[in-house]
């Protein structure tokens, strides 16, 4: 049974930042993959219409992301 939960990011009045170095679409063309400067990989929702809306942001690199790579099965 796979369970869905919804990501919850919580920061003060202004967003943190994210320069972005490095992009990425997934191979069903739903989410787009962005590293940035700051360390961070955010994940992104692409609808059909070519709507994007953020969907999570990962914390936890002490560097820049420079590259992205999908993971086999």
């Amino acid at each position: 049974m796979k369970v869905s939960v919804t990501a919850v990011t919580v920061w003060g009045k202004i967003a943190p930042s994210h320069s972005i170095t490095a992009i990425m679409i997934t191979d069903d063309q739903q989410t787009i993959v962005t590293g940035s400067l700051e360390g961070q990989i955010c994940l992104w929702d692409l609808s059909s219409e070519l709507k994007i809306s953020s969907k999570e942001i990962l914390f936890g690199h002490t560097a820049s992301v420079t590259c992205l790579a999908k993971a086999r099965e």
